[in-house]
């Protein structure tokens, strides 16, 4: 049961409806994630800025698969429905992917390299091995592109927070995450 409710649209404060229009353009629909942090228009701009942002960076399987274990990691029950539609919906990727992803892992080397990455930061809040470092460099990975995947995961850890405190009313096909 939700903690903070879904707000209706038109209860929402004046701020958060030019952001929630351009979400809505973006996704054609408004989940109800966007819907929360529009109650303060300073979360749900800081929100949509910074995936903006970062959607620009990274191709988007990776951020599909750091979202899906960064929210594993989380135990954040929408983040893990939202980006599993998304993942098999928006990135092309197979269950078995996003299974893997889920855990850290892809039958890719490269994708199987930031995904480990990305848990690694997740687990250790950014408190990572010079090995973790180490392994994602050796698969092609630039310090720019490294400081991405961090910042992608810090999005999702923003996201899965926000959703967690709240337990948002999930609004996609629902998937828990695995204890």
């Amino acid at each position: 049961m939700p903690r903070i409710a879904t707000p209706d649209l038109a209860t929402l404060p004046a701020a958060s409806a030019p952001i929630l229009d351009a979400v809505n353009k973006s996704l054609g629909v408004i989940p109800n994630l966007y819907r929360v942090a529009g109650l303060s228009p300073a979360v749900l701009q800081g929100m949509t800025g910074l995936g903006g942002a970062l959607g620009k960076s990274l191709d988007v399987k990776t951020r599909e698969r750091i979202a899906l274990v960064t929210a594993q990691v989380n135990g954040c029950d929408y983040c893990l429905s939202a980006h599993s539609y998304l993942a098999t919906n928006l990135a092309k990727l197979s269950a078995e992917e996003i299974a893997a992803a889920r855990i850290g892992k892809s039958a890719d080397a490269r994708a199987n390299a930031a995904v480990a990455f990305a848990k690694a930061v997740a687990e250790a809040r950014g408190q990572v091995s010079d090995a973790d470092l180490a392994a994602v460099r050796l698969a092609g990975f630039s310090d720019a592109q490294i400081l991405e995947i961090v910042a992608v995961v810090v999005e999702n850890f923003f996201t899965n927070f926000v959703n967690n405190v709240a337990r948002t009313e999930i609004d996609f096909p629902v998937v828990a995450a695995a204890a």
